[in-house]
């Protein structure tokens, strides 16, 4: 689960992460209200939405007045803010921070990921902040310092230290930025985050490491542990099926394509999405309905697929273990008839009971076509949509 810039930084401040000082503003006039009791110019003027490269995208002020905060508010409030992580269509700017300037003297970057390679925990730092870090791996890998922590044992003064050094920190800077790791660090672990970026970390002229941005995305495997951050969730941020997919369990991401799936098994879907590619076709969705897929499932699966108007055809792929294949059949065709199937189904299906699986659907009266193989659906439901 992803939040915004405000809310990771409300989160921070109560982990001991240095933040600077803003309030967060819904129209002009609060924007305005808000540079006034900041008191110190400029301000940033920052859209809130859930993408990074916001400020290449004009989501980004600098404002030297209340009136100009107010006029940045305005000009941002409402557009389509269109980033490298929003794609094309852009996301509405609904809420902003306004937030106090600061004499920056360097830009930095910090994040901390779980590296599944080593299970340990990897702490990234780059004097290269402000940079996305991938084109910074890309062209100049030297300026990456990654220390990797054990979970078991915890985060220990030398790997603060080792990053300190990385960063070339001048001596004044040091404690402040080993505290500020070391609390980013536990609270990466505390909340079962699975990305905490800062970027840009800055230092300021007088020596001082703030979190000039923040993203923070939890792991939503472990999130009923944590009850309380259900709260910042902002479904105005997320895609509408993938919010509809949310509420019956199923796992559903949106794509670009128009070949709709539905698989038992989230290894699967991805091997599927990849043979539709290879067949000449592009996934419209990632779906994993579960092994143990009931016919409601199916069908509320069905409905999300089909509320993707660039669907043009569906290939279901299902290994028959716990979720049987005749009881799968009998699902496909109830969801089939209940949401007035439009477009062609391929059915891939293998398993318990497959035989009698295939005969429901070869005697449902409805266009739902068996493959004998997944290489064989992919390019049956590929000509379709091609056609």
């Amino acid at each position: 689960m992803k939040i915004h810039e405000y809310q990771a930084k409300e989160l921070f401040a109560e982990a001991g992460v240095p933040i600077p000082a803003g309030q967060l503003a819904r129209t002009a006039e609060e924007a305005e209200a808000a540079a006034k009791q900041l008191g110190r110019f400029p301000v940033a003027v920052k859209a809130q939405i859930h993408a990074g490269g916001r400020g290449k995208g004009g989501g980004v002020k600098l404002a030297e007045s209340p009136e100009e905060a107010a006029s940045a508010a305005r000009e941002i409030l409402g557009m389509q803010l269109v980033t490298h992580q929003t794609g094309p269509q852009g996301q509405t700017v609904k809420k902003l921070l306004v937030e106090q300037g600061l004499d920056i003297a360097q830009e930095l970057y910090l994040s901390i990921i779980p590296d599944r390679k080593t299970a340990r925990v990897a702490i990234m730092a780059s004097t290269a902040g402000g940079v996305d870090i991938e084109q910074v791996a890309e062209a100049t890998p030297e300026k990456i310092v990654t220390v990797l922590v054990d979970p078991l044992l915890g985060i220990q003064a030398y790997h603060c230290r080792r990053l300190a050094f990385g960063l070339n920190l001048p001596a004044e800077s040091r404690k402040e930025f080993m505290g500020l790791v070391g609390n980013l660090y536990r609270f990466f672990l505390a909340k079962d985050c699975s990305l905490v970026e800062i970027n840009p970390l800055v230092l300021t002229a007088d020596n001082h490491v703030l979190a000039l941005d923040a993203k923070v995305t939890f792991d939503a495997n472990g999130l009923f542990r944590h009850q309380e951050l259900l709260d910042y969730r902002d479904l105005d941020e997320e895609d509408p099926l993938e919010v509809e997919a949310s509420k019956y369990g199923l796992n559903y991401i949106k794509m670009d394509g128009n070949v709709g799936n539905m698989v038992n098994g989230a290894g699967l879907a991805m091997a599927t999405m990849d043979i539709i590619k290879r067949a000449g076709a592009e996934p419209a969705n990632f779906l994993d309905v579960g092994g143990g897929a009931s016919a409601e499932m199916v069908e509320n699966g069905f409905r999300i697929i089909l509320g993707d108007p660039n669907v043009k055809g569906i290939l279901i792929n299902i290994f028959g273990g716990i979720l049987r294949c005749d009881v799968l059949a009998k699902g496909v065709v109830a969801a089939a008839k209940s949401v007035g199937l439009n477009v062609p189904v391929v059915v891939r299906m293998e398993g318990t009971n497959v035989e009698e699986g295939r005969r429901i659907l070869a005697e449902s009266s409805l266009d739902l076509r068996t493959a004998k193989d997944l290489k064989d659906a992919a390019s049956e439901v590929a000509r379709m949509v091609a056609g």
